[in-house]
């Protein structure tokens, strides 16, 4: 595991801009909606709350929430694999691709759930093999 500071989601609300937090806390209620049994590390570090088949973000994440001053990530450590009929993956790494959310009202958009499904299908898929 990375050794990054490690905290709880609590200590990642806090060093999140107040107006976010409700973003923050919905996003991760509808992963744990999705996945309930989920695996969440928070690195401090990192600014930024990992969900995933287990604790290794890179490869049992499957997706994270970082936050920023004006907007959350809701991230997805394999964007690249995933289907985005809607166009909404933003960004250029090898495989991460995010969303960028500013409102909880954001939040409740279906592709938004389709496509934290199809991420933890994706893993649930690739370290099945």
């Amino acid at each position: 595991m990375s050794t990054a500071k490690l905290g709880s989601f609590d200590d990642l609300l806090a060093i999140t801009s107040e107006s976010l937090r409700p973003v923050m806390m919905r996003l991760r209620d509808i992963i744990l909606e999705i996945k309930p049994d989920t695996s969440d590390v928070v690195r401090l570090g990192d600014r930024a709350a990992t969900y995933g088949l287990g604790p290794r973000k890179m490869i049992e994440g499957f997706v994270y929430l970082m936050p920023f001053k004006g907007w959350v990530n809701l991230g997805f450590y394999r964007g690249v694999d995933l289907p985005d009929p809607e166009g909404k993956l933003e960004g250029t790494g090898k495989k991460l691709r995010h969303i960028k959310i500013r409102s909880v009202e954001e939040c409740e958009q279906p592709w938004i759930r389709e496509l934290v499904k199809a991420a933890v299908d994706e893993r649930i898929e690739a370290l099945s093999k």
